[in-house]
């Protein structure tokens, strides 16, 4: 398929995280650019404002007459239901279908590719690297899941000859792509309703590591089973960041390659699993040549990804903090930074699990790491593609904790639950639609201590 043969995108799920990335891209190349979502939400009004028409209910009628079977192609995310009315008639009618992975894979194919894997870190470690590429000067376009701070977009740069892409595990998503380089952040299980164990997830990863012809070209943390460039935090590895240090709200570190010192750096997220996608981007941007001092100049100055410990208030007296943390890996990195940096205080976390079947496998491990907050509010179940399970549900999560001090919430009293606590460092935790409460929740604060 060839992309200079279309003039015309459309999206069914426009609004997608991955999706409107792509839209932004082909709007950049000229194409014109339409889609459809379930709802509207700040990142669909912001493509919209950029000249795409985008609708919000599922009517064949509402889109543009000029969108034919021979000039169009039709992207979709899979999670689009089957019965979806407008995917079926783009079926129906011939049309090119791809989905997004797919075309992630078309557009990578002839471009130096830098694959970020893994089921924590995708994002941010994907966001640093392309960061540091930018701004090194290459000619790169970055492809990430989520709205870097520093560009207040999911897409940077509009290069031709390298790319930065998330390698999605979902769905197999991943094995689409054609990578030149490539990380594994992590090999956790997760997605289970897709793969049905831990060790068919690790095999897909195994499968996804063996595009990469050279285990050179290849990075991920050391105790992972496989063959390429090992990463550490203060021990032996291929890259290792040590004497890690804290100053000024911000970390410094030096970082060793084959246990010689390539160069000191400093970095503003905190959290010792981002010094571990911090090192893992510049791990992949130095074997390639990026120079040192353009690493180092670039770092400091990345300035973290929304709903990626996303700084809401910082004050002396007051902090509140958002996280799309969804696994209980997650939920822990999340942990050891807050009470790393804010010692002693009394800290709140407010927890909406995120799928039925997630919540099914990971009940327990949620349960143990959510214990370890001083408070907790739970939230219902964010179902996003599923039905209901009998017996899944936040209240059994609630049941399993050991610390006392948690409850359950609805929505409607989330508010007042928070505002009653005495705790000054707040954590919002979820990748469902708890996002869009966070700019209450800060007016609510900001309001209480004001």
């Amino acid at each position: 398929m060839n992309l200079k043969e279309i003039n015309q995108v459309y999206f069914v799920g426009i609004g997608g995280i991955g999706m409107s990335a792509l839209a932004r891209y082909f709007l950049g190349l000229g194409k014109m650019v339409a889609g459809y979502d379930r709802n509207s939400s700040p990142l669909t009004q912001e493509l919209e404002s950029l000249g795409m028409s985008i609708h919000y209910t599922d009517d064949v009628n509402l889109i543009p007459a000029s969108f034919d079977p021979v000039h169009t192609l039709v992207i979709w995310t899979p999670a689009i239901p089957k019965e979806h009315t407008e995917l079926n008639y783009f079926i129906d009618n011939h049309f090119t279908l791809k989905k997004r992975a797919e075309v992630l894979g078309i557009i990578t194919k002839d471009t130096y590719c830098f694959a970020v894997a893994g089921t924590h870190g995708k994002t941010t470690t994907s966001s640093i690297l392309g960061h540091l590429l930018f701004e090194a000067g290459l000619d790169v376009t970055a492809f990430l899941g989520g709205i870097v701070e520093n560009y207040q977009s999911n897409l940077i740069g509009s290069g031709k000859t390298v790319t930065v892409v998330e390698a999605d595990e979902f769905d197999r998503s991943f094995l689409h792509l054609h990578p030149n380089k490539a990380c594994i952040t992590s090999m956790d299980a997760d997605h289970l309703d897709i793969y049905g164990d831990s060790a068919q997830i690790e095999a897909s990863f195994h499968e996804f590591a063996a595009k990469i012809q050279d285990p050179n070209d290849l990075f991920f943390p050391a105790q992972l089973p496989l063959n390429g460039q090992t990463l550490a935090l203060e021990s032996d590895a291929d890259y290792t960041a040590k004497n890690i240090r804290i100053s000024k709200h911000h970390y410094e570190f030096d970082v060793f390659n084959q246990n010689e010192l390539i160069g000191a750096f400093e970095f503003g997220l905190p959290g010792h699993h981002n010094i571990m996608n911090a090192l893992t981007a510049i791990a992949m941007a130095h074997s390639y040549g990026v120079p040192v001092e353009k690493l180092q100049r670039a770092l400091k100055s990345f300035k973290g990804v929304q709903r990626r410990f996303s700084y809401q208030i910082q004050t002396d007296s007051l902090v509140y903090i958002d996280d799309y943390a969804h696994h209980p890996t997650e939920i822990a990195a999340v942990h050891q930074a807050v009470r790393e940096l804010y010692p002693g205080q009394k800290i709140m976390a407010i927890f909406q699990p995120h799928l039925f079947s997630r919540t099914r496998d990971f009940m327990d491990g949620f349960a143990s790491e959510l214990s370890n907050f001083d408070e907790v509010l739970l939230l219902p179940i964010y179902p996003a593609r599923e039905l209901p399970m009998v017996g899944i549900v936040s209240e059994v999560v609630l049941e399993k904790m050991t610390q006392a001090n948690a409850k359950m919430v609805q929505k409607e009293n989330l508010i007042s639950s928070i505002l009653d606590s005495e705790a000054t460092v707040f954590v919002t935790i979820g990748a469902g639609d708890i996002g869009e409460e966070v700019g209450k929740i800060k007016a609510a604060l900001l309001a209480k201590i004001i």
